[in-house]
Order: structure tokens, then C-alpha cells, then sequence
């Protein structure tokens, strides 16, 4: 698929898509004989782990520290599931903290509920 295509399919623009690349976070994409880059269903399946990546707040040091990692194969998978756990015990912490956040909410929404209803 085109690079619209994939940026499309994967929720990104076409520009942060190029920046990906260009970042070395994703493998030097296939090209046409026209030179215009053609995605194919691995490289989306690399995408959606990117943004699902960085949706979840990985730096992109860390990023491209994983994409190296990939291309060297195997003997790294164990360096792979450090950076992961790493990473997971963050997204953890994350979301206690929105836990929290969301207690804080629903208490002042029904707080103000109660308000109104007396009114």
C-alpha cells in the first residue's frame, strides 16, 4: 500500500510516518519502480505496535532502542522483555495514577449533582 494508505490504516499523517523512518524505528520500506515506498501487512503490523507503543507514553529513545533490538534477532529477546517490563511497570503506574484522577472526578461530579438535585 502507498504511504497515505498505511498512515491511514495505522492512524498517523504521511509526515510522521516519513519521520518514523527516518528515525530508524521502522526498516527501510519497499519501493515501486518509481521509487514511491509500498507498505506491505508486516510493516503495518510494525506500525500498530509503534503508536500502540507510544500511545501508551514510550519514549522514542526507547523507541528505537526496541527496533534495533528487533533487527538483531533472536540472542536479543531477552533485552526485548527487559525494555517491555520496563515499560509495562510505567503504563502500571500510569494508571493508578489516572485511578486516582477518576476517583477525584466522580466524587466532585457527584458532589455536584447532589448540589443540584437539593435545589
Amino acid at each position: 500500500m502507498t504511504v497515505s494508505e498505511a498512515a491511514c490504516r495505522v492512524g498517523l499523517s504521511t509526515h510522521t510516518l516519513r519521520w518514523y523512518e527516518q528515525e530508524g524505528l521502522v526498516a527501510p520500506v519497499a519501493r515501486d519502480s518509481a521509487g514511491r515506498r509500498r507498505y506491505t501487512d508486516a510493516d503495518i503490523g510494525w506500525l500498530v505496535l509503534l503508536t500502540r507503543l507510544r500511545r501508551t507514553g514510550m519514549p522514542v529513545r526507547d523507541m528505537r532502542r526496541y527496533a534495533e533490538l528487533a533487527r538483531q534477532g533472536d540472542d536479543t529477546l531477552l533485552d526485548r522483555v527487559a525494555l517491555f517490563e520496563q515499560h509495562r511497570a510505567r503504563v502500571l503506574a500510569r494508571i493508578d495514577e489516572l485511578q486516582e484522577d477518576l476517583a477525584v472526578l466522580n466524587f466532585k461530579i457527584d458532589a455536584y449533582r447532589q448540589i443540584a438535585g437539593d435545589r
